[in-house]
């Protein structure tokens, strides 16, 4: 795709707000079709489903996020003139063509095609079947504000392949595929990365850990813990694993009210052996693969360690690589800690909820990666890209 400049691209951006705006009665009309077809017994699947007049503000505010930031192509990274006098410049260049695949969310149909159209990328959108109305009618959308502004609508199509053909076309896609990020479950990564024939960045699951350090302030670990825990299950950023350091005053009476706490919240919980001795009406992790799942549920699992160094080592072996948090008011137990535990983001007395990319000062995210090339954490604007070396000389050959 040629590069386009910011003033059309940012036009484009703006004639969707507009259209997303108008067309509130649609849109929520067709989403009512996905919902109304959809097993509601997956609450957390659900919840991403549903589109309502704040969910469609939140639209409008990323596409206007987007629309603020700086054109993220034809930037300078380095410019060096050698000794040969070889003017060599580095330069940020589009990636060509994005395929993201992802479940549910069909928010994600704004934000995936949002960062990708300013960044100078042609997106193929391959939502799931059960957002098959919302995805098309937002995809219609962008049609007709690319179409206002002269545009080709390539830019941005929405695919609607089963499963077999969606492997099909991974495999032999019909046009040139040059990044593909799997937004959802270890079993869609682990089908893309199979199939996939071009780089494959991994938006990976959750399963984050809040670790409650002996100097914790108990009561910003409470307020943590059932921030990071209820207050969105089906967010990545939700944390399913609770460790508590052994040696923290109170222990029992803490670990006590922490279970009474959470059960009041409507949060189902499963103990480890040592957890077990004081919470002993609880239900006992009896397979060590619980320790790796991301719930997506109200439901969470509570184990005892001895040091941060065990906590560390338990995060490491378990976790999604996403997110974790230390409770301490020891900052050099929580710098060894967040340069020891190996995920995008760590954190400090802080909830695992912030890892968003609008959170984070980022703006409007394509996914959490949890990969570590080409980035790790939030995929904004700015991550979109790859780059390019322009070398300029005057008859130059090399001896």
């Amino acid at each position: 795709m040629k590069i386009l400049t910011t003033e059309i691209k940012n036009k484009v951006l703006k004639s969707m707000e507009q259209i997303l705006d108008k067309n509130r009665v649609e849109l929520l009309q067709a989403n009512k079709k996905d919902l109304e077809a959809f097993n509601k017994d997956d609450q957390a699947m659900y919840d991403r489903l549903l589109i309502n007049d704040e969910k469609i503000d939140g639209m409008i505010t990323a596409i206007s996020q987007v629309h603020s930031q700086e054109d993220p192509i034809n930037k300078i990274i380095t410019n060096k003139t050698l000794k040969s006098g070889l003017q060599v410049v580095n330069k940020t260049a589009p990636f060509g063509t994005i395929m993201i695949i992802y479940e549910s969310r069909p928010d994600v149909t704004v934000e995936a095609a949002v960062l990708a159209f300013k960044a100078n990328n042609k997106i193929l959108l391959k939502g799931g079947k059960e957002a098959v109305f919302s995805n098309k009618i937002l995809v219609d959308f962008w049609h007709k504000s690319l179409k206002k502004n002269g545009l080709s609508t390539a830019y941005i199509q929405l695919l609607t392949l089963d499963r077999n053909e969606t492997q099909q076309f991974l495999k032999n896609p019909t046009e040139s595929l040059d990044l593909i990020v799997p937004r959802g479950g270890e079993k869609l990564i682990a089908f893309v990365k199979e199939h996939a024939k071009c780089a494959v960045l991994v938006s990976g699951r959750g399963n984050n850990f809040v670790y409650v350090d002996e100097q914790a302030d108990w009561e910003k670990s409470i307020a943590v813990i059932l921030n990071a825990k209820t207050s969105k299950i089906s967010a990545c950023n939700a944390v399913d694993k609770i460790l508590i350091n052994a040696n923290i005053e109170d222990y029992h009476q803490k670990i006590t009210e922490l279970k009474d706490i959470l059960k009041e919240s409507g949060v189902s919980i499963w103990v480890d052996s040592a957890a077990k001795n004081v919470l002993n009406e609880e239900s006992l992790i009896t397979e060590e693969s619980m320790w790796s799942e991301e719930f997506l549920a109200m439901k969470c699992c509570i184990g005892i360690v001895d040091s941060t160094k065990e906590a560390i080592e338990k995060i490491n072996k378990y976790s999604g690589g996403h997110s974790a948090t230390i409770m301490t008011t020891n900052n050099e137990t929580s710098s060894f800690f967040m340069e020891q535990v190996d995920c995008a983001a760590v954190y400090q007395n802080a909830s695992t909820r912030f890892t968003d990319g609008g959170q984070m000062g980022v703006g409007a995210e394509l996914a959490i990666s949890t990969d570590k090339l080409h980035h790790r954490g939030p995929l904004g604007l700015n991550e979109l890209v790859t780059n390019k070396y322009y070398v300029y000389g005057d008859g130059h050959i090399r001896d």
